[in-house]
């Protein structure tokens, strides 16, 4: 049996050596441990209505239930563990509807080992969009089709973000930016817990479930546009 102190991870992917490598991977940490694997989206959810998890990475591209579908099934279950959605840069649209069917956040299939290890640990924190530089990568992508979704038009904004104190929406907008709660505390001269508590307002007020919801939220209601991402990206 796992220690308590261990986060439970689900492997999702049609590729029994690509779960494999992740496997090895996750299991070499003392505070991570691989409790199932599914190769398709429909074996994740029957495996997770049985197996408790703290997070689930989930490749979106698989035969019968994708990982999307897959997905908002296993955000919908009781207690629900964090999903992290498992993509590359061609499979951008991809992204997107797994965010708004309830992915925590997303991570390149190419990425680096230590970063796989410190998505898995920042999404079960709660802390994080997963790696800064991978979602300021990702969101020059996606952004612009988080804005193109809906039409444009003069339409009051979200309830939510209205509510938000000036200061909160300076935390929002550094949050839209792909910032950690370090580096959102060193730009503002706030200490981090000062922020973490701005960052539980925003998700309260906006009623986002985390982060990425709340990031999602900002670029749809026009707070960020994708033109100031690119801009702060290569400042």
């Amino acid at each position: 049996m796992s220690s308590p102190e261990q986060v439970r991870v689900v492997l999702v992917d049609d590729q029994q050596m690509v779960r494999a490598g992740f496997r090895m991977v996750i299991d070499s940490q003392p505070d991570l441990t691989v409790v199932g694997e599914a190769g398709d989206g429909a074996a994740a959810v029957a495996l997770l209505r049985r197996t408790p998890a703290d997070v689930v990475l989930m490749d979106v591209r698989m035969p019968g239930t994708d990982g999307i579908e897959a997905t908002a099934q296993v955000t919908a279950l009781p207690d629900p563990p964090r999903v992290v959605v498992l993509t590359t840069f061609d499979l951008d649209e991809y992204v997107l509807a797994a965010i708004g069917a309830g992915a925590s956040g997303f991570l390149l299939k190419d990425a680096a080992p230590e970063e796989m290890l410190a998505a898995l640990r920042t999404v079960h924190a709660g802390e994080a969009v997963i790696a800064a530089s991978s979602t300021r990568r990702l969101l020059q992508h996606v952004a612009p089709m988080l804005r193109s979704e809906q039409p444009a038009t003069p339409a009051t904004p979200d309830p939510g973000i209205a509510d938000l104190t000036p200061r909160e929406r300076e935390v929002l907008v550094q949050m839209a930016y792909g910032a950690s709660n370090t580096e959102i505390a060193a730009g503002l001269f706030v200490s981090e817990a000062t922020v973490k508590t701005h960052v539980g307002r925003v998700l309260a007020k906006t009623g986002s479930r985390d982060r990425v919801q709340a990031v999602v939220l900002a670029y749809r209601c026009g707070l960020v546009q994708p033109a100031d991402l690119l801009r702060d990206a290569t400042a």
